[in-house]
């Protein structure tokens, strides 16, 4: 059901297309960046193995595993200070107040897909890549987000990322003040030709 915010960012955004002066397009975006612009960083979460497992066993066995994949994630996402925006087929996507939140959270859900998949015959187990980034995003609706931060962290974690594994761009690095607890492995990162720089977090004990 479309909010009332929701409709006036739509319609924001058809005014601007139809405006004919920059002066007047500039106005619009300043607009719309002061109403639903924010700086934070986004998390990105994608089930792995989507295709193969559903050719496999089938639509309804895949959805199984998503709606515990939806359960598991929600509460997680949560005590780490997080806000879940939605999810979006086998997706999830939220954001965080800070980069060492958004890892931790990622590191634990790792850990507990993990554990949960010690109860579950293969062909049930759950396996989750995350991607992350930090910059200035639009928030609409608290429940979607774009900008260049999400579609890079969609990138890392839809894209880039493998089962088991966490990748943060080096501005996402950059933003965190404390000392880090987990290890950094730099990684090269190429999407469409642009590279991104990125880090893989070590948080699995050899």
């Amino acid at each position: 059901m479309e909010t009332k915010q929701d409709k006036n960012f739509q319609d924001k955004l058809l005014l601007y297309s139809k405006e004919t002066s920059e002066a007047g397009r500039r106005n619009i975006e300043a607009e719309l960046w002061n109403r639903y612009g924010t700086e934070q960083v986004v998390f990105v979460l994608d089930m792995s193995g989507f295709s193969l497992l559903t050719r496999k066993y089938g639509i309804i066995h895949y959805l199984s595993m998503v709606r515990r994949m939806q359960l598991t994630s929600e509460p997680i996402i949560k005590t780490y200070g997080g806000y879940l925006l939605k999810f979006e087929a086998d997706n999830c996507f939220a954001v965080f107040p800070d980069t060492l939140s958004a890892v931790h959270a990622a590191i634990a859900l790792q850990l507990a897909f993990n554990a949960s998949n010690l109860l579950t015959s293969d062909d049930f187990d759950v396996h989750i890549a995350c991607g992350i980034d930090y910059g200035k995003i639009l928030i609409v609706g608290n429940e979607d987000c774009f900008g260049d931060a999400v579609n890079r962290a969609c990138k890392l974690g839809e894209d880039v990322a493998a089962a088991g594994e966490i990748l943060v761009t080096q501005d996402a690095i950059k933003a965190i003040t404390a000392e880090l607890d987990f290890k950094l492995r730099e990684v090269m990162v190429s999407v469409s030709g642009l590279y991104i720089p990125a880090y893989a977090i070590e948080y699995r004990k050899e």
